[in-house]
C-alpha cells in the first residue's frame, strides 16, 4: 500500500487569468480541468489518498463530478494547503497545482523515487536566457525555475507552514525552517497556466465538447394585495403583487431554473433558499446576476432561453420587449436570442381564476472554448 498522499490545489480565483471563467473549470471534453489532472494522476496507481482543495462554495459542484476528497481551501495558497494538511493520513504527501496539468508518469517516477534523499523533492527547468536582477546580470547556471507537484515528508512540511512568513512553495518553506531539498529533472510540457497565453503551452488538452446542454425550470406565484408587480425583470402597472420570500418575480426565477438545470447545478431554492432572510424581498434581478457570474466561472457560456409567461391577468403584451431586452442584457446575450411569450389558460385552473401567474422556462448553455484565447 502506497504512503503517499496526492493534493490537488484548485481553490485559487484565477485572477491573472482574465477571463470569466475559473481555470480549474476550464472543460477538456465534459470534464473540467480539475477532474482532467485528478483522473490522470489516479490512473498512475501511486497514491493511497487523494485530496482535492477548493473554494467552499464550488465543493458541492465539484461533487457532482467526482467522489474524491474536497477540503475547503482559505485565502491563499499557503493556507489551503494548510488545511488539506490536517487530513493526511499518510508519511510523505505530494503537492500539485491544478493549473500545472500535464505531469507525465516520467516525471512523477523521478520525484517519487527520489523521497528518501530528502526532505523536499522538487523537480526544475534550467535556465537559458540571461537573467538580469535589478541592474545586475546573474550567472545563469546558478538560477533554476521550480516546478510542481513536490513532494515532502508530511511531518516535516506541516511543521515549515506553521508560520506568518509567506512561501510560493513547499520547498522554500521547507528549507527556511532548516529543511533540505532535492532537485530532480523537470519537464517543459509540465507548464503552469497562469495567463490565457499559457494554454498554447500545454501540450496533453483537448478541446472541450461542443455539445449543447439544456435545461428546464418552472414556478408559480399567487397574487397578494400588497407591494409592486415584477415579471421578466421589469414593473408591472398592477393593482397586487405576489406571494413570495423575494420580489416575486416568476419569470426570473423558472428562468434561473431552466439556467442551473442546463448546468447541472440543482435548483433556485439551493442557491437562495426561501428561508434565509438574506433573501426577503430580494431583487430578482441581482439573483440572476449571481447565477450569470456563476455560470461564466464555472465554463458556461449561455447560448439562448426561452419562456412562457402563463397569466389570465395582467396583460402582459406591452411588457414582452422590455422584458426580452432587460433579460438579454443580464444574461449578456442578444435579445434575438432572448425569447419572451405570454398566453393565458382560457380562464382555466388557479391562473384561469385569476389567482396568480405561472412561468415556463427553457434555456441552453455550451462549454466556454478556451481554444480561442489560447
Amino acid at each position: 500500500m502506497s504512503d503517499l498522499t496526492l493534493i490537488l490545489l484548485a481553490a485559487g480565483s484565477s485572477s491573472r487569468f482574465s477571463q470569466d471563467v475559473k481555470k480549474q473549470w476550464l472543460r477538456i471534453g465534459h470534464q473540467p480541468l480539475w477532474q482532467f489532472v485528478a483522473q490522470r494522476l489516479e490512473k498512475t496507481n501511486r497514491f493511497s489518498q487523494i485530496i482535492i482543495v477548493a473554494a467552499a462554495d464550488e465543493i458541492e459542484f465539484m461533487q457532482q463530478y467526482a467522489s474524491y476528497e474536497f477540503i475547503a481551501g482559505g485565502s491563499s495558497r499557503q493556507e489551503s494547503l494548510r488545511n488539506a494538511l490536517e487530513h493526511v493520513s499518510n508519511s510523505y504527501v505530494l503537492v500539485n497545482d491544478i493549473a500545472r496539468a500535464c505531469i507525465s508518469e516520467d516525471l512523477l517516477g523521478r520525484i517519487i523515487d527520489a523521497k528518501d534523499s530528502a526532505d523536499c523533492i522538487v523537480p526544475y527547468l534550467n535556465v537559458t536566457d540571461t537573467i538580469v536582477y535589478e541592474k545586475e546580470t546573474i550567472d545563469r547556471e546558478k538560477v533554476k525555475k521550480i516546478q510542481t507537484p513536490q513532494l515532502s515528508k508530511t511531518a516535516v512540511l506541516k511543521a515549515a507552514l506553521e508560520t506568518n512568513q509567506t512561501y510560493t512553495d513547499e520547498s522554500s518553506a521547507i528549507v527556511a525552517h532548516g529543511g533540505t531539498r532535492k532537485f530532480v529533472a523537470g519537464e517543459d510540457d509540465a507548464h503552469k497556466i497562469t495567463y490565457a497565453e499559457d494554454l498554447n503551452k500545454v501540450p496533453c488538452l483537448h478541446t472541450p465538447s461542443s455539445d449543447i446542454l439544456s435545461g428546464n425550470g418552472f414556478d408559480v406565484h399567487a397574487f397578494d394585495d400588497k407591494g409592486e408587480m415584477w415579471l421578466g425583470g421589469v414593473e408591472i402597472k398592477s393593482d397586487f403583487g405576489f406571494k413570495a420570500h423575494s420580489d416575486g418575480d416568476v419569470a426570473i426565477h423558472a428562468l434561473i431554473d431552466a439556467l442551473l438545470g442546463a448546468a447541472g447545478m440543482g435548483d433556485i431554492g439551493m442557491l437562495f433558499p426561501d428561508n434565509n432572510a438574506q433573501y426577503k424581498g430580494a431583487d430578482s434581478k441581482e439573483l440572476l446576476k449571481r447565477v450569470v457570474t456563476k455560470l461564466h466561472n464555472f465554463g458556461f457560456v449561455i447560448i439562448n432561453a426561452d419562456i412562457t409567461i402563463a397569466a389570465q391577468t395582467p396583460r402582459l403584451a406591452d411588457y414582452k420587449q422590455p422584458m426580452r431586452t432587460t433579460l438579454a442584457a443580464i444574461l449578456n446575450i442578444d435579445p434575438s436570442r432572448m425569447n419572451v411569450k405570454a398566453t393565458t389558460t382560457e380562464r382555466l385552473g388557479f391562473i384561469g381564476r385569476s389567482e396568480g401567474v405561472g412561468v415556463i422556462a427553457n434555456a441552453n448553455l455550451k462549454y466556454f472554448n478556451w481554444k480561442t484565447i489560447g
